[in-house]
């Protein structure tokens, strides 16, 4: 309308003069922020051009569009042909303020920087007052989506005297909408409560319950993911022609509730007709194409194997080098409308192979201890496994924080790939002269050297002397895992130690042992090993007096013994990560032999299980057995510092450490021939308590486990159980664990401790 009277207006001037004629001159009046020559830049005539009324249309539009001006008058001094233009310039944004809104209930300052930027409302910029709206309207909505939907909104503007606009925009959030009822109409195939336990809405649980899970709360977006997931629920069970024909909202407004109803078009349930294959199927038969398929002819139709088999399928022709197969399915009805038939056309284009391996990040890592983890090399056939298991034997190294590749196709060679692995490098080692602290041990001082990758070489070196009030320690440990190409690995170390046990919990003895051990180990396949072990020390053991008495068996006068021993150990990890697993298992089984001719003759047998998996998208399950036995062989007893205790930050968490099974009748442990320890955990990262950091993780577990004096002894009604909360932190100087743990199962004599600390702690 604006324009059709400033079209009226230039018919007014100019009804005189019917053919066009030169610009003459232009006048630009009312600018103060816009300049001149940007506002003839806009201008589609200038000085010289032929003018019509024709023109002035496009003129306004021209500037109008440009959003500078909130007002524009045109005027023509036809006796000398020149255009008059007289202007009101939008003010420019001096501030931009929301207030009133709760911080993450819908809106959170981070929210609202984005909205001002994504319209373009920064301090300094032109304000446009239809982008205001524009924006209250999204807010609206957005509150609305959430379930508040009686918040109002206002605005306020204040204009200074240089024409800047300062805007308050003033949220009343109000109270969001409660679902009264929610229902379910034309269901006859699931029941409605099977429905609506697929909603993460709806009416209100038992009060106490509902406090915290705020079910009867209404969002929208909840409501929209219920939908979704009442959809796949029908389409897994074959019902593809399903539909919710109808969504009913009835809210009131006085009550602030609403009642819902989901109308429902189940359809018919369909069955598996047939799987056929078209296109580039190589030298595959048919029925070994079908094989992925884990669902048989004339079966519910299940949407899920389908996708499994799919998968499969794909991850078959891309370890075999078709990296870039096309595997494309379509679902046709079959003529008795009661089944249908997949068709499935496969082009596998090219075979891909690996080109170049091209390595960075690793500042100190040597390019050879990353590559010989790679199943590939280059000129090989592309394998999508091979690479996957690739990077996750380089995570496991533990010598990467991040680890990141990304295949790239060559332009000129179709056939050919690079694979380019980044690495960012974390501390795998320190040189440390200080205090430290173990619930096991106590507070120490010590020296030492620990690197786990020494020069960047993959080789381990541990050199570390310890002084604290239950243990004096030097020791030496050097391992080269990769000691030839066969991946063969060597190690060997040298330690001296002396235990004094009363200081941690333990009869009163002091142990003192030198020796040094020998181990060589083989790979037997990609991500397991074997390795064998002799172990050669001298003991010295000296018994308190209340050892002696107690236990008169025990050889308490042992002298310049000899414990040797020779261990096998198989190991097997899968793990995506060293320090900070989501998926995969590491497994470990040793046997360890006090050899016949020694003075000790033992048998142990130790058995551990690891196993992780993500759920909720970014949460982690973690389970965590191990079973230690050890008896002795011959006519000897087993010797007494050979048995097992627990209870403790690595152990049964909750109660004291060492403090787990049969006593003596002063009360201090006897140790035993059989340890049970389970665990069961919830890891999150700390992005709920506002902190984002890799390093650092929280984890909600429960502990269970039992020391029998033997194995004969072991009672269910012996096992300890506890609960709590792991923080661990892996720091520059190493990692640190925190737990606070409560006894679940527990018996009126035990020794419990809530708080246990340790520095240098394995998650």
């Amino acid at each position: 309308m604006k324009y059709l009277k400033y079209l009226f207006l230039f018919f007014l001037i100019f009804n005189n003069f019917a053919l066009a004629n030169k610009i003459k001159g232009i006048v630009t009046n009312g600018l103060e922020t816009i300049s001149r020559g940007t506002v003839l830049n806009y201008l589609p005539v200038e000085v010289g051009d032929n003018f019509s009324v024709s023109d002035s249309q496009n003129i306004l539009r021209a500037l109008y569009k440009t959003n500078f001006f909130s007002k524009i008058s045109l005027e023509v001094n036809k006796d000398k042909d020149i255009l008059v233009f007289d202007f009101l310039e939008n003010p420019t944004i001096k501030y931009f303020d929301f207030i009133g809104y709760e911080e993450d209930k819908v809106l959170n300052q981070e929210v609202v920087e984005k909205i001002i930027k994504n319209y373009d409302f920064q301090i300094g910029k032109i304000f446009i007052d239809s982008k205001l709206n524009k924006l209250i309207n999204e807010i609206k909505s957005l509150y609305s989506f959430n379930g508040y939907n009686n918040t109002k909104i206002e605005v306020e503007k204040k204009i200074d005297t240089k024409n800047r606009i300062g805007l308050v925009v003033n949220i009343n959030e109000g109270s969001p909408a409660l679902i009264s009822s929610i229902k379910i109409s034309g269901n006859t195939k699931i029941s409605e409560d099977e429905i609506l336990d697929l909603l993460e809405i709806g009416e209100p649980d038992f009060f106490l319950v509902n406090f915290f899970t705020e079910r009867d709360k209404f969002s929208k977006f909840k409501l929209e993911q219920g939908v979704e997931l009442i959809k796949s629920k029908y389409l897994e069970l074959g019902f593809l022609d399903f539909e919710i024909k109808d969504t009913d909202l009835i809210f009131n407004k006085e009550t602030n509730k609403l009642d819902i109803t989901l109308f429902l078009n189940e359809g018919n349930q369909f069955r598996l007709g047939e799987i056929n294959f078209s296109g580039d199927k190589l030298n595959f038969s048919n029925d070994h194409l079908r094989n992925f398929f884990k669902i048989k002819n004339g079966e519910i139709f299940e949407r899920s194997k389908i996708v499994q088999g799919l998968k499969e399928l794909s991850e078959n022709f891309y370890n075999i080098g078709y990296a870039y197969a096309d595997i494309k399915s379509s679902l046709k009805i079959a003529q008795d409308n009661n089944s249908v038939n997949v068709d499935i056309n496969i082009q596998s284009d090219k075979r891909v192979y690996l080109n170049r391996i091209v390595i960075s990040g690793n500042n100190t890592t040597q390019d050879d201890v990353i590559r010989r983890q790679i199943g590939l090399n280059e000129s090989e056939i592309y394998s999508k496994e091979q690479i996957t298991n690739s990077i996750k034997k380089i995570k496991r190294l533990g010598y990467f924080s991040d680890v990141n590749y990304e295949i790239k196709r060559l332009e000129r060679d179709a056939d050919k790939v690079d694979l380019f692995i980044d690495v960012v490098e974390t501390k795998t080692g320190e040189f440390s002269i200080g205090l430290s602290h173990s619930n096991s041990t106590g507070a120490a001082i010590n020296a030492g050297i620990t690197q786990k990758n020494i020069l960047g070489t993959g080789n381990v070196l541990k050199a570390a002397i310890s002084n604290s009030d239950a243990l004096k320690e030097t020791s030496l440990f050097f391992e080269n895992p990769y000691f030839n190409n066969l991946g063969h690995a060597i190690s060997y170390g040298f330690f001296d130690r002396s235990l004094n046990a009363e200081n941690i919990e333990a009869s009163s003895y002091v142990f003192n042992e030198q020796g040094f051990s020998f181990g060589y180990g083989v790979p037997i396949s990609e991500n397991s090993s074997f390795k064998s072990d002799i172990r050669t020390s001298f003991i010295d053991l000296t018994c308190g007096s209340d050892l002696k008495n107690l236990y008169e068996s025990e050889d308490c006068s042992s002298n310049d013994e000899l414990d040797l021993s020779l261990s096998f150990t198989y190991k097997s990890s899968s793990l995506d990560d060293f320090y900070f697993p989501t998926e995969g298992s590491r497994s470990a089984i040793k046997t360890v032999l006090g050899l016949p001719f020694s003075d000790f003759k033992y048998i142990q047998f130790e058995v551990s299980n690891k196993n992780y998996s993500t759920i909720m998208n970014d949460k982690v399950v973690g389970f965590n057995t191990k079973i230690n036995y050890v008896t002795s062989y011959g006519s000897d007893d087993l010797p007494f510092f050979k048995r097992y205790y627990g209870g403790g930050a690595s152990s049964v968490r909750g109660f004291d450490f060492n403090s787990l099974g049969a006593k003596y009748t002063n009360d201090k442990p006897k140790g035993g021939e059989l340890s049970w320890v389970s665990s069961a955990g919830i890891t999150s990262k700390m992005n709920f308590l506002g902190v984002d950091n890799d390093n650092m993780r929280i984890t909600g577990f429960i502990d269970s486990g039992t020391i029998s004096e033997k194995i004969s002894d072991f009672n269910v009604d012996d096992i300890r159980a506890s609960y709590g909360v792991q923080f661990s932190w892996l720091t520059p100087i190493g990692p640190i664990g925190l737990n606070f743990a409560q006894p679940l199962l527990k018996k009126s004599d035990d020794k419990t401790e809530t708080f246990a600390f340790e520095l240098g702690s394995s998650f």
